[in-house]
């Protein structure tokens, strides 16, 4: 049975893919570099520092890696704050809510900033259903290495059979697989040019699943 849902939480929680894009975009614009679609697709579940590390190599940028991320964050918290229309996941609050109702511990693990999750948990009110937060800013590597969940699931006051990874990228979905944890792909219509496959259990609709389905996934 489960006991622990981990949360990845952008394109599971909150839709701030759009507003990422348009600060990283800003900020390329100002670099005068190309980024392609497909480029920028391959970027998802990566924190900001694994993305400007690999964007300063392509392009063979002098830049230091933190100023291009403190400016890209810069870019991204104006935006965040003067975006009226940013809601969470549709359906994925009764989820939450539901889950915390019925005794699941609820785990984030993202590739976000802390900066970034906590502008999301004040915002909508998340903090009190989840026991830990856990961002990505913390670890070397990023998603699809595995370091994240597994921290995240040893911070779990259950054992990592009992715990499941809710998930929307292809580099989180391999980053959970790699963990050896169970996989739900949540198959966003946000989340374009993603390879859910190696999910063990497809969802399109948070809608559709309740407490009582994700306690029985195991």
């Amino acid at each position: 049975m489960v006991k622990t849902v981990i949360f990845d939480m952008d394109g599971v929680i909150v839709d701030t893919e759009p507003v990422h894009k348009y600060a990283y975009f800003k900020h390329f614009e100002e670099l005068g570099i190309d980024v392609s679609e497909e480029l920028y697709a391959t970027f998802t579940g990566n924190s900001t520092r694994n993305v400007f590390q690999k964007i300063k190599d392509q392009f063979g940028l002098d830049h230091e890696v933190e100023d291009l991320i403190q400016r890209k964050r810069s870019l991204f918290n104006d935006a965040f704050d003067t975006k009226p229309d940013l809601e969470l996941i549709a359906g994925v609050e009764n989820l939450i809510k539901d889950l915390h109702a019925s005794d699941v511990e609820l785990i984030l693990a993202s590739s976000a900033s802390k900066s970034t999750i906590s502008r999301v948990f004040n915002r909508f009110n998340l903090n009190h259903y989840f026991t830990h937060k856990v961002s990505g800013e913390d670890f070397v590597k990023s998603k699809p290495d595995p370091t994240i969940f597994i921290h995240a699931a040893s911070l779990s006051k259950n054992k990592i059979e009992e715990c499941i990874v809710i998930e929307d990228s292809t580099n989180g979905v391999k980053a959970a697989c790699a963990a050896g944890i169970y996989c739900l792909g949540y198959n966003s219509e946000n989340s374009k040019l993603q390879n859910l496959e190696g999910a063990s259990v497809l969802v399109d609709d948070f809608f559709k699943v309740n407490a009582d389905f994700i306690k029985n996934l195991k």
